[in-house]
């Protein structure tokens, strides 16, 4: 008699899974190996910055009063009234005072002129940190004396030595210092700006002092104990403020430098993110891969009663422990990044940066690594639980197909907030996070449907006529398992990156350099006083130097605005006139005809007083400072002279243009009776030349400055350099993921290239052929990417130019070239070197294994 027989399913313990993720694993830890390095070096950029910033952040706080070197400065362009200073020096136990501007100088020895910021300073300042110089006690003996301290990478320069003298003005200083670190100071400003300081005392002697000489001063205090800010030295700050001065103090100052250099943070974090995802897309790929040989496994599973919620928890389990393993690696790596990074970016820092290791930085490091894992893991393992144990015995079933189902839509969106989530901790701004998550998911996904659309039309637009080994090569760009979606985003993103650097970094040196070009003026002397005017145009025609622009400037400030005073606009709410309209100096010209840098957009340009009524012209980007329309009242105080004037026209001012602009432009006859000063614009061809006439201007006329834009561009090129090179080092870490990426592509897909290579060997293939098949199927896929890349780039770069820069991006070809055949070389060569394997084997042997 038949009994029925019931067959119980097999039950596993809670940690069977572990255990079987273990022992699958041991096969296929080489493979998984690719899966951490993908993970590991983006972590490793995170958590470095991360770090980075967090140490930097601190060590601002530990070391503020040392950046503004007191306790509070009041700076302005004209010294404090006496009555106010008398207040701020009663709650206080130190004043110093320093003058600073802008002059040229002279070393006696080399007959070397430069333009420098000179300062001339009084007391004991700075009351905390130092003026650092070589030798040390300079920075203090230099007061004594008619002596000075030089910038020390000028003195190098010039070839200037302690004790060489130096001409500042009327007067001959003895170098007596090298200044090496001035409190608040970066490496960057003093290549920019170099410093000269000088003994207060002897400021009036230079004769530097003079009629519309833009100088500013700074009286620096220190208290005796804290203040309480909000009672009488609040009340006299806000004083001071209403009169237009800035009162800054340590904990303003804090804030100030501490945005600035977050900001910089922030910049190299996203840098740093971009690497992680181009790791995501790594582990999304890999896995995909990985699954797809793990289909046999799960069946036969499925076969012993595993039910497939189980067997995708098996790899789960195995790329959630990698997973973690790579986001340790990553984050321990991170930490060494972060002691190296503050040399990388030292000349951009204004204080000495000690590393100190950010434990937040690396437990969330390892944090992100796990999300990631799982959350790009899914994305491919979900597919396993589709998997029918009839899979175990049918043929073919290393191409089973994974359907898109409807929990990859939860999985999808976790990816896109686990992205937007990411950002906006590291910059911590809402619309600033949506926007780069948008650009970057926007872009990951125009890559990835510019890899869609390649692969389609590969298969629809192949040449017949190609030789064969290359069409085959390009076939291969759609054949199963294809790299070309991968390694297209992969590519396109790190390319995108690295080209929008590389010409955004030509384009600003060109900008410059450009307007030297062409018979441009390159050479402007300012601070000409009237009676020196002349003989400065006698001189500059000597040496037969053209004389492009000669400018009277004269410098007022505004009184009232539509008859609405500074305070009365403050006070009313019904009108938006920017504060600082009020408080700032303005330098403005006279004449009766625009010149080629300005285009009335609105108005009329009356080029003379009409009736005794002055209408001026004003910059059309200054127009919603000032609240205003055509025909509004505007008063100046010229130098004591109160001036009323209507508004007549707005202007369009190319600032680009070397020559003088103005944001606001007076008629003919209105201020030719005021006091004021000159601007003179020529062109220096000869660079002899150029040295002996600045050499004689400084010498005849040592109040007047001149600014030499062959000089600038120099300063700018180095100074972007410096930029260039901490980004690149940031980028390091994209292209060393994107590389990462290609590489576990094809080592993922070599079991299919193989039985591809079997049957064209068998067919008579050569081992030349299949070398070359590599190289047309690599050449095409680096191609394709780097196009992707520098198109990106292109767009990028376009934005930033219209947006940012206010220029146009005019693509340049060889720069294109270079990029091209940097990322397609590279992706030929690695192709190359991770095919070796697969073409040196033979079929007899293959066919042996598989069988």
């Amino acid at each position: 008699m038949d009994r029925k027989v019931t067959i119980e399913p097999t039950k596993y313990s809670k940690s069977w899974p572990w255990k079987m993720a273990w022992r699958d694993s041991r096969k296929s830890r080489g493979k998984l190996l690719l899966f951490i390095a993908s993970i590991s070096l983006g972590i490793a950029a995170m958590v470095g910055i991360t770090s980075f910033r967090e140490n930097l952040l601190q060590e601002i706080d530990k070391q503020a009063k040392g950046l503004v070197g007191s306790d509070f400065r009041v700076r302005g362009r004209r010294d404090l009234p006496d009555s106010l200073l008398q207040q701020f020096k009663s709650a206080t136990v130190k004043h110093s005072k320093e003058n600073y501007f802008a002059s040229m100088v002279m070393f006696t020895e080399s007959k070397g002129t430069r333009l420098v910021q000179v300062r001339a300073l009084e007391g004991d300042y700075p009351y905390y940190g130092a003026i650092e110089t070589n030798p040390q006690e300079a920075s203090q003996r230099f007061r004594e004396d008619r002596y000075a301290l030089v910038d020390e990478k000028m003195m190098i320069q010039y070839d200037a030595q302690v004790g060489d003298s130096l001409n500042v003005g009327a007067l001959t200083f003895e170098i007596i210092g090298a200044i090496t670190q001035i409190p608040g100071q970066t490496d960057v400003s003093s290549s920019v700006s170099p410093v000269v300081y000088i003994p207060y005392q002897y400021l009036e002697e230079t004769g530097l002092i003079q009629k519309g000489s833009r100088i500013n001063y700074v009286h620096y205090f220190q208290f005796s104990e804290e203040v309480d800010t909000t009672g009488r030295w609040g009340k006299m700050a806000k004083l001071a403020e209403q009169k237009g001065y800035d009162v800054e103090t340590v904990e303003e100052e804090k804030r100030e430098t501490g945005e600035d250099f977050e900001n910089l943070a922030n910049f190299l974090e996203l840098v740093a993110f971009t690497a992680l995802l181009l790791g995501c897309l790594g582990v999304a790929s890999a896995i995909y891969v990985y699954a797809k040989s793990k289909v046999q496994a799960v069946a036969v599973l499925r076969c012993l009663g595993m039910k497939a919620k189980q067997a995708v928890r098996v790899y789960l389990i195995q790329v959630t422990l990698f997973g973690f393993i790579g986001s340790v690696i990553g984050s321990l790596l991170g930490l060494a990044i972060h002691m190296y990074l503050p040399v990388v970016v030292q000349d951009f820092l204004p204080i000495d940066l000690v590393p100190e290791p950010y434990w937040p930085a690396l437990f969330v490091g390892v944090l992100i690594g796990i999300v990631i894992s799982l959350l790009f893991g899914l994305l491919s393992l979900i597919g396993l639980r589709k998997i029918s144990p009839l899979s175990a015995i049918r043929l073919g079933f290393g191409e089973s197909k994974f359907k898109l189902d409807k929990a990859l839509i939860p999985i999808a969106g976790g990816i896109i907030l686990f992205i937007f989530l990411s950002v906006f901790w590291q910059i911590q701004e809402l619309d600033e996070s949506l926007a780069f998550s948008g650009i970057l998911i926007g872009a990951i996904a125009l890559l990835g449907g510019i890899g869609k659309g390649v692969s389609w039309l590969t298969r629809k637009l192949v040449p017949q006529s190609m030789k064969y080994v290359w069409r085959q090569g390009f076939s291969n760009l759609y054949r199963p398992n294809n790299q070309t979606v991968i390694l297209i985003t992969a590519l396109g993103l790190g390319t995108a990156f690295l080209a929008t650097l590389y010409f955004m970094q030509d384009l600003l040196v060109q900008r410059v350099s450009l307007s030297a070009a062409n018979d441009r003026p390159n050479t402007v002397l300012f601070d000409i006083q009237s009676e020196q005017h002349e003989d400065i145009k006698k001189l500059t025609r000597e040496y037969d130097l053209p004389i492009t622009q000669d400018v009277p400037v004269v410098t007022m400030r505004l009184l009232e605005v539509k008859g609405y005073t500074k305070d009365e606009a403050f006070n009313d709410t019904t009108v938006s006139i920017s504060d600082w309209a009020y408080s700032r100096e303005y330098r403005v010209t006279y004449r009766d005809s625009l010149i080629d840098s300005e285009k009335i957009v609105e108005g009329e340009w009356i080029g003379e007083v009409r009736n005794d009524s002055v209408y001026i012209s004003i910059s059309e980007g200054f127009k919603d400072n000032l609240d205003i329309e055509l025909g509004d009242e505007l008063t100046f105080n010229v130098q004591g002279a109160i001036l009323k004037t209507y508004v007549g026209s707005f202007r369009e001012i190319d600032w680009r243009r070397v020559q003088t602009n103005f944001l606001v432009l007076f008629p003919k006859g209105a201020l030719e009776r005021a006091p004021q000063f000159h601007v003179l614009v020529t062109r220096v061809d000869d660079m002899m030349k150029s040295v002996k006439y600045q050499q004689e201007v400084v010498s005849k006329f040592p109040n007047v400055s001149i600014i030499d834009l062959e000089l600038i561009l120099k300063t700018l090129e180095d100074v972007l350099g410096k930029v260039a090179f901490v980004i690149q080092f940031m980028a390091f870490f994209s292209i060393g993921t994107g590389i990462i990426v290609m590489i576990s592509s094809i080592i993922l897909s070599k079991f299919q290239r193989v039985q591809e290579n079997v049957l064209l060997r068998t067919l008579g293939a050569s081992k030349k052929q299949l070398w070359t098949i590599t190289i047309a199927e690599y050449f095409f896929l680096g191609a394709l990417g780097a196009l992707s890349g520098i198109l990106l780039a292109g767009l990028f770069t376009t934005l930033l130019g219209q947006f940012v820069f206010e220029f146009t991006f005019i693509p340049n070809a060889s720069q294109i070239g270079i990029v091209f055949v940097l990322v397609t070389g590279m992706s030929i060569l690695i192709g190359l070197l991770n095919s070796r394997s697969v073409v040196r084997e033979s079929p007899m042997e293959v066919l042996r294994r598989e069988g």
